[in-house]
């Protein structure tokens, strides 16, 4: 039985797909993730086989790197040990700094390398290990930042989602009713932006218009600020910071606001969520942009820049939403359109397909 090791970590956007390649490979293979401590947290340990990798960010502190260089190249050499002991024969990557000691290893020892690219733009770890990879496994047939003698290693899929996902409601509406109910996720990074501007948004929006929403916050300090906020103004709500089951309860909701990681609009337009997305300025080679562009080029989102918004601009907006009947179904219907090939059965058979190839 072939042996695969799945390294991940940093963010969800990273560590959810993962999750869902290491779902659709256990039964026919053994399967085993690594990951860093902040990817950690994204895992049951329960439900997944993993362990902890430590591999320094070697320009995290500059003053520290001649420290971290050591470190790095011993952590290649522990890499090496731990994938020759385990006898893996292949590994997936996908991507961030913590992934490049065991790529680099596993193409010493001749492991077969696939890496995995949620993004519509290349990751910088990723595109490194690009030209040693045998294919890389992507939702964009037009990934950025890759070139042209090396588009042949593209293998296609639907985004990864989630097992769980795909037994989720979908959202039923074809219309916004008198009471709008807005599901607000400001992600892990830029949050901040999202408890204080939308939150504003939202109380200038209920003077006039029925509101409920479903927010996510960045702290319990903030929860507490926003609960008060909210209570004051009569706006039904429920905050959180952080829930794994959010989208059990977001079948009935009109509109997300939203950050555009790639997991996040993935799993909106799969559950037929029509969203606006606000991609995070200060995402690595601007991904979230571009992630969220990919949708608007295909009519299924409204796609607004952080610098471009005022208060003004943003309620116009969420107004004309409300009251642009016709334009909210057609963004609902391409979406549907866009996400319907999308099944476990397919993405399943598509991995495994990768994984027997000669």
């Amino acid at each position: 039985m072939k042996k695969i090791l799945i390294i991940t970590g940093g963010s969800g956007g990273h560590v959810i797909p993962s999750l869902s390649i290491y779902d659709a490979l256990k039964d026919d293979y053994e399967v085993q993730i690594s990951t860093d401590l902040r990817g950690s947290k994204y895992i049951n340990n329960e439900n997944y086989n993993y362990s902890l990798i430590d591999v320094p960010n070697l320009f995290s502190n500059l003053l520290l790197l001649p420290y971290n260089l050591i470190k790095f190249c011993v952590s290649i050499i522990k890499s090496y040990k731990f994938l020759k002991l385990n006898k893996f024969n292949i590994l997936i990557s996908t991507g961030g700094y913590m992934s490049l000691p065991l790529c680099l290893a596993s193409n010493l020892l001749n492991i077969k390398i696939f890496i995995f690219e949620p993004n519509s733009v290349i990751g910088r770890a990723n595109k490194l290990m690009l030209s040693f990879a045998k294919k890389i496994i992507c939702y964009d047939k037009n990934l950025k930042g890759i070139s042209k003698k090396l588009s042949n290693k593209i293998y296609i899929v639907n985004p990864l989602l989630r097992k769980e996902i795909y037994k989720y409601q979908k959202n039923q509406k074809t219309m916004i009713e008198e009471k709008k109910k807005l599901l607000i996720i400001g992600g892990s990074q830029g949050a901040k932006f999202f408890d204080e501007f939308i939150t504003k948004i939202i109380i200038k929006l209920s003077k006039t218009h029925k509101i409920q929403v479903l927010q996510q916050v960045i702290n319990k300090n903030s929860k507490e600020i926003i609960k008060e906020f909210y209570q004051k103004n009569h706006i039904e709500h429920e905050l959180f910071d952080f829930d794994s089951e959010l989208l059990t309860k977001a079948a009935n909701y009109d509109l997300a606001i939203t950050r555009s990681g790639a997991s996040t609009i993935a799993e909106l337009g799969y559950l037929n969520i029509p969203f606006v997305a606000i991609p995070f300025p200060y995402a690595k080679d601007d991904h979230q942009y571009f992630n969220a562009e990919y949708y608007e080029k295909k009519k299924s989102c409204w796609l607004i820049m952080q610098k471009d918004i005022s208060e003004k601009s943003f309620r116009d907006l969420m107004i004309k939403i409300f009251e642009d009947k016709n334009a909210y179904l057609s963004k609902k219907n391409n979406l549907i359109q866009l996400t319907k090939e999308n099944t476990w059965l397919k993405n399943q058979s598509k991995l495994i397909e990768l994984i027997n190839e000669n």
